[in-house]
């Protein structure tokens, strides 16, 4: 079906989107085409402003409104412990749990050569000025666990650790409510040797 050519852009914006695909951005597009007009300008509006006021934490990389980010500019923060995070979402899903009340450094994406990712296009000499210039004490790698977070996670290790700075790494392992037989062997394996006393 042809559209009109307002629509056909419209369409071929929403599927530049990550995860969506032709049916989702018709579905978008129908909704933002049958909304009233005042919905479809606080949505232009609202990622108009977006961009417009939101920058990259000169200190940490996570999304800032200010000079620095929330977390960066929080005095009540631990600043002996630096959490590394592949990206912003991480961070936010981190201080969710109420468990981390150290730093952040963002690298804004993992180490996969297959994409052309390399350690240069990450934020880690950044991480490697702040740790010469800040009195951390413990770097907590919370990459995500798969290849290229794993991979990120040894290469920041091996350089972090003759620094004498204490490198650790998230645990990972078994959903709760997951069952056994549905885990794969890496991640049982990694749930038995993170394992705790009860």
């Amino acid at each position: 079906m042809r559209y009109a050519p307002p629509i056909a852009r419209l369409l071929e914006e929403l599927e530049r989107l990550p995860g969506i695909g032709p049916k989702s951005a018709q579905r978008l597009a129908y909704y933002i085409l049958r909304a009233d007009t005042g919905d479809a300008t606080r949505l232009a509006d609202a990622i108009t402003e977006v961009k417009r006021t939101i920058h990259f934490c000169p200190q940490c990389f996570n999304f800032a409104e200010g000079d620095l980010c929330e977390v960066c500019a929080d005095v009540e923060r631990d600043t002996t412990a630096l959490c590394v995070v592949e990206e912003p979402r991480d961070l936010v899903a981190i201080e969710r749990t109420n468990e981390f009340r150290g730093l952040y450094h963002v690298l804004q994406g993992a180490i996969s050569p297959i994409d052309g990712i390399g350690p240069d296009q990450l934020r880690i000499r950044e991480l490697l000025v702040r740790l010469a210039d800040e009195s951390v004490t413990e770097v907590v790698v919370a990459t995500n666990p798969n290849v290229e977070g794993e991979t990120t996670a040894l290469y920041i290790s091996r350089l972090v650790k003759p620094l004498g700075i204490r490198v650790t790494r998230i645990a990972s392992g078994l959903p709760v409510g997951g069952d056994l037989e549905y885990a794969d062997e890496v991640t049982l394996g990694r749930a038995l040797e993170a394992r705790r006393e009860m």
